[in-house]
């Protein structure tokens, strides 16, 4: 069964930088599409990034677009979500979750293998 798992954020000032890692296990490399969520205390989870299960394409919320960059590295299994420009809306929960209906498909609901999400803060 598909498990992912976050890693990789943190503290960060205003205009700093991280870099989120989605670790997958027990699925082989490149089979679904992945999406990027986070969710801010008292909202709703929404998708800020989907990447295409073979890397070619990728999309993103308009409050993200030219900010952050999804990439991944099917041999190692591994989604990566590279944040520039960090801005204090940035801060909440960021998880990712695989999508068998590929990134057109927003749904949340039919996106699996959630992992604990890892908290990102962006703070001066």
């Amino acid at each position: 069964q598909l498990q992912l798992a976050e890693s990789g954020g943190g503290l960060v000032q205003p205009g700093g930088s991280l870099r989120l890692s989605c670790a997958a296990s027990h699925f082989p490399g490149g089979y679904y599409a992945i999406g990027w969520f986070r969710q801010a205390p008292g909202k709703e989870r929404e998708r800020v990034s989907c990447i295409s299960s073979s890397g070619e394409s990728t999309m993103y919320a308009d409050s993200v677009k030219g900010r952050f960059t999804a990439s991944r590295d099917n041999v190692k299994n591994v989604v990566y979500l590279q944040m520039n420009s960090l801005k204090p809306a940035d801060t909440a929960v960021y998880y990712c979750a695989a999508n068998p209906k590929g990134c057109s498909n927003t749904r949340t609901s039919d996106s699996f293998g959630w992992g604990q999400g890892t908290q990102v803060t962006v703070s001066s």
